[in-house]
């Protein structure tokens, strides 16, 4: 899942950016307030950690803003502050965790997985829909119980189909999901990973809406 990071920290910045990216995450790094406003609003991230001491515009500033326009991704403030009118002045102009620095890259990690599926409406460890079982922790798939063994991509897409199961996905949304700044995207790769999640899964997995883009059904269509 791609995510954006907001630090003006160069060193702790690639430290986090190069442990979240070990720990599966697409992170698109960001080194002060303004460049965190604008890509706030114009990318549909599936979570942000966000500095509080940034240059331009205070991090508190920016989280007020993307909030006031209506951008609801899960926001995790990272931030030396560690007052306790910090915290609570964070959490109510609209974060959705506090941690204070230093953090384990781990618990990190596992922070952000836990409020993007709450944000997708499933707070269990896994994710599930259909007979699929997805673990973003260990990036594993089950099928009906059984493992399937998916490349990185193929997993990154099929976690975006899950996390928005019953929802049609455009081939420029799925692209936004797998690929970070940087990365060259192929005219049709989107469509050569369904190819390739549907031979693993079954055809009738991943539906195409023909015009729109890919949906999978919370529930295996019917025989």
């Amino acid at each position: 899942m791609r995510i954006l990071l907001a630090e003006d920290d160069a060193l702790l910045g690639d430290g986090l950016r190069a442990g979240l990216r070990q720990a599966g995450f697409l992170v698109d790094w960001v080194r002060d307030g303004q460049a965190a406003e604008r890509e706030l609003r114009a990318q549909p991230y599936a979570a942000a950690v966000l500095d509080l001491g940034l240059p331009l515009m205070d991090g508190m500033d920016v989280l007020a803003s993307v909030r006031r326009a209506g951008v609801h991704l899960p926001v995790l403030v990272l931030t030396a502050r560690d007052a306790v009118p910090d915290r609570i002045r964070g959490l109510d102009a609209g974060a959705d965790d506090y941690v204070v620095k230093p953090v384990d890259l781990h618990e990190l990690a596992a922070r952000l997985r836990a409020l993007v599926r709450r944000a997708h409406g499933q707070p269990q460890e896994t994710l599930q829909a259909q007979d699929l079982v997805l673990d973003p922790a260990a990036r594993s798939v089950l099928q009906a119980g059984q493992p399937v063994t998916l490349s990185t991509r193929e997993f990154d897409l099929l976690q975006a189909l899950v996390l928005n199961a019953g929802r049609v996905l455009s081939r420029e949304q799925l692209e936004q999901h797998l690929y970070s700044w940087g990365q060259e995207v192929d005219s049709n790769a989107v469509e050569v990973h369904v190819h390739h999640l549907r031979k693993k899964l079954g055809a009738g997995v991943i539906q195409t809406v023909r015009g729109v883009g890919y949906l999978l059904p919370r529930e295996l269509p019917a025989a």
